[in-house]
C-alpha cells in the first residue's frame, strides 16, 4: 500500500502491562504523527500466543485511553494477518530467497564460527540441502553481500552487510510461528505505514526489515528509534519488569516524566491538564532534542 499521508503506529505486545518504556515509545510515535498532521494507528503484536496474556490487550488499550491517547481506525491484530504472512513467504520462496533449515539453536551455537551484531551467525549448514517445507523446519532468508544503508532520524547513518553481520535469518520458526522480521514488514505494508517510531532495541534489526521490504517490492518507511529506558539495575525495562508499570489512575506524572525522558522541555506555564498536554505537545515536539543514551530509574 502506497500513501502520501504520514502514517505512524504503535505496536505493543499483550504479554504484560504497559510500562514506562512502552509509554515513552507510544508518546513519541503518537506526538510525531500529530506534529506532522498524520495518522496514528494501533496494532497488537499478538503473534506469539504462547507469551500473550489473556485480556492484556484490553488492559493496554484502557491504559492508553486513560493517558489521553487517541488512535485512528480500528485496532489491528497480527493474528488476523496469518494469511498475508503465508502469501509473503510463498512469494519469497518462489523467487528463490528462502530455504528450509532443520538445525536447532544448540547445533547452531556449536557450529557457528563467528558472531554478528546479535549473536552467533548461522553457518549455512542447510543452505544447499533443498530440505522440504514441513513441521520442524525453519524458513530462512538467503542473505547477501549488498550493503543495506538507511538514515535514522535520531541515530543517523546506519549500514549493515547482512551476510557479514547477521547471516541467513529466520522468517518462520521451526514451531510454525512467523518471526517478527517478516511479520512486522507485512503488517506495516498492510497498514500503509510511512514512519516507524520505536525503541532503539530494534535499530540493529531494521536492515533485515528493509531487505525483506525490497525483496517483496514494498515501499520502505522512514525510521526514528528512540532511546531505551533502563532500570536502576542497568537493564532495559520490559513487560516482565512488574516494578515499573504506569498508573492509569494518575496519568500526568508518568506522561510528563516520559516527555522529559524524550528530551523535551516543559512549557513555561502552570500544571497542565491531560487535555491541555495533548493540545500543546505536537507543536512543541522536537525529536532532535532526544539523547541516544538516557536511563530512567
Amino acid at each position: 500500500m502506497v500513501t502520501s499521508v504520514y502514517r505512524g503506529r504503535f505496536a505493543p505486545s499483550p504479554t504484560g502491562a504497559l510500562h514506562f518504556g512502552s509509554l515513552a515509545a507510544a508518546l513519541a510515535s503518537c506526538v510525531d504523527a500529530r506534529a506532522h498532521a498524520g495518522e496514528w494507528l494501533l496494532r497488537m503484536d499478538d503473534l506469539d500466543q504462547g507469551r500473550c496474556v489473556a485480556g492484556m490487550d484490553s488492559r493496554i488499550l484502557a491504559t492508553l485511553e486513560a493517558f489521553g491517547f487517541e488512535w485512528d481506525g480500528q485496532v489491528a491484530y497480527q493474528t488476523a494477518h496469518l494469511g498475508a504472512y503465508r502469501e509473503a513467504l510463498g512469494r519469497l520462496q518462489q523467487s528463490g530467497h528462502v530455504y528450509y533449515c532443520r538445525c536447532s539453536r544448540s547445533q547452531i551455537a556449536q557450529a557457528a564460527q563467528r558472531s554478528g551484531v546479535e549473536g552467533p551467525i548461522y553457518p549455512g549448514t542447510c543452505r544447499e540441502l533443498s530440505l522440504p517445507d514441513k513441521p520442524g523446519h525453519a524458513a530462512r532468508i538467503r542473505s547477501n553481500e549488498r550493503e543495506i544503508v538507511f538514515v535514522d532520524r535520531l541515530f543517523g547513518h546506519q549500514e549493515q552487510v547482512l551476510a557479514r553481520d547477521v547471516g541467513d535469518f529466520v522468517i518462520r520458526r521451526a514451531d510454525g510461528f512467523f518471526a517478527y522480521q517478516l511479520a512486522v514488514v507485512v503488517d506495516d505494508e498492510l497498514a500503509g505505514i510511512t514512519q516507524v517510531v520505536r525503541g532503539a532495541d530494534l535499530l540493529l534489526s531494521t536492515p533485515r526489515q528493509i531487505f525483506l521490504s525490497r525483496l517483496l517490492d514494498y515501499p520502505t518507511p522512514d525510521y526514528l528509534h528512540i532511546p531505551l529506558v533502563f532500570g536502576s539495575d542497568g537493564r532495559k525495562l520490559s513487560k516482565a519488569d512488574s516494578a515499573h508499570p504506569v498508573d492509569p489512575s494518575d496519568p500526568m506524572p508518568a506522561l510528563l516524566a516520559a516527555w522529559r525522558f524524550l528530551g523535551q522541555a516543559l512549557p513555561h506555564v502552570g500544571p497542565l491538564s491531560l487535555t491541555e498536554f495533548w493540545q500543546w505537545a505536537p507543536s512543541a515536539w522536537q525529536p532532535a532534542l532526544m539523547s541516544t543514551g538516557v536511563a530512567h530509574d
